[in-house]
Order: structure tokens, then C-alpha cells, then sequence
């Protein structure tokens, strides 16, 4: 969380308790606009291009199936506490689906954005870095 931004707008931080009881889908929506940003500047230092090109290489990394491969590949590397999470949301019932999303992927991609929307709340944003690094390494692939 941009604890400057919260304190500019004269906000109460979350406690890690109170993140930690959001809902999953809550969680996913923040981490969804998180993910979303770094894939973004992302794209645009390492391909360049117009704003097509950028929109059409980012899908590449923010569709629910690339999301569940990279939380499969991510799977053994994570920490007991922050798989919780991933399946916290994964578990969810979110009553929609892409139509062009298996559901499989798309429960998969909804716990890894939880994930991503927990540790922006808590501040982590150097294991947020982490993650997406290696979501992107993964994904790649």
C-alpha cells in the first residue's frame, strides 16, 4: 500500500489482522490493478511499440491462463502462508468467468491476484517484485 497516499487522504492503515480477513475477491480485485502496472512497465522497457503492440503483449502475461501457469511453476517456491492465500481465492466463487477462460485457470489466476492484493496492502513491495519477476520468467518460458 502507498502508505503515502493513504496518510495524504488522511486514511487509517490496515493492520495485517484486517488485511488478512478481506476478501479473497477483494484482495484479487487490488491485485489484479497491481499486476496489471508492473506487466505494463514491464512490456514497455523490454518491447517498445505502440500502444497496440503493448496491449497485445501485455494479455500475454494477464490472461488467467498464464496466471495459473505461473502459479504452478510458482507452486514450490512459495511459503506455506502465502499458498493459503493463492487458495484462499482459488476457492472463491466469483460468479463470473471469462468467456475465454478455462475455469480451472481463471480460480488459479483470482489466488494468485489475492496474493498479489495481500502483499500491496501489507507493503511488501519487494516480494511483490519477487513474484512478478518470476511470474514473468515463468510465463516466458
Amino acid at each position: 500500500m502507498d502508505k503515502n497516499f493513504v496518510e495524504f487522504m488522511h486514511l487509517e492503515k490496515k493492520s495485517e489482522e484486517e488485511i488478512r480477513f478481506i476478501s479473497p475477491l477483494v484482495l484479487a480485485y487490488i491485485g489484479d490493478a497491481v499486476y496489471e502496472v508492473y506487466i505494463r512497465e514491464y512490456i514497455l522497457h523490454r518491447y517498445g511499440g505502440n500502444v497496440n503492440k503493448l496491449h497485445k503483449i501485455a494479455t500475454r502475461f494477464v490472461k488467467a491462463g498464464a496466471q495459473a501457469k505461473a502459479v504452478h511453476g510458482l507452486e514450490k517456491e512459495l511459503p506455506e502462508k502465502e499458498w493459503n492465500i493463492i487458495k484462499r481465492g482459488r476457492n472463491q466463487k466469483s460468479g463470473t468467468v471469462p468467456k475465454n477462460a478455462e475455469l480451472v485457470d481463471y480460480k488459479y489466476a483470482t489466488g494468485f491476484e489475492a496474493l498479489i492484493g495481500y502483499l500491496y496492502l501489507l507493503g511488501d513491495t519487494g516480494r511483490i517484485k519477487e513474484i512478478v519477476k518470476r511470474a514473468i520468467q515463468i510465463i516466458e518460458e
